[in-house]
């Protein structure tokens, strides 16, 4: 079965329900990504000093800006999110608009896959750095015993 035939399933089968369960999902786990931020900020905060280091500074400042990048981007999701769950009354209030409801549907899947893209690359974001700062604690560990 193509791609196609299985989107236009897809999309046949959600209720405004599934949706909004949907949307609510997505904005908590991009809360907690959002305060999972602060942390990483912290971490990296801490380790500043390690961080600059000439053997890791291109890779440090290579995540560091993506870090940068991540949160500008799970605020702009935030936003698009807030506007899909507001616009849900297209779906529930009873009045034939297909073309309407046809655009929040395609609008529910097209965030579905930049929600599952963003978990994604910010998952593999979010491993860089702990192996980094690993890295750089190992160091820091060594340099201490040696002194």
């Amino acid at each position: 079965m193509s791609a196609a035939i299985n989107k236009k399933r897809m999309i046949e089968w959600l209720d405004p329900n599934e949706m909004h369960e949907a949307s609510l999902k997505w904005m908590s786990e991009l809360k907690f990504i959002r305060d999972e931020q602060l942390f990483l900020n912290d971490l990296v905060k801490s380790y500043t000093l390690q961080l600059t280091d000439t053997a890791v500074f291109n890779e440090s400042k290579e995540i560091i800006g993506a870090i940068a990048t991540a949160e500008k981007e799970v605020i702009v999701l935030m936003k698009k999110v807030q506007a899909h769950e507001n616009q849900l009354e297209i779906m529930l209030d009873q009045i034939d608009q297909l073309k309407m409801e046809k655009a929040y549907t395609e609008t529910h899947w097209e965030l579905n896959s930049e929600m599952a893209r963003y978990s994604v690359q910010y998952r593999e974001l979010k491993s860089r750095l702990f192996k980094l700062v690993s890295k750089v604690m190992k160091k820091d560990k060594g340099n201490r015993l040696l002194n």
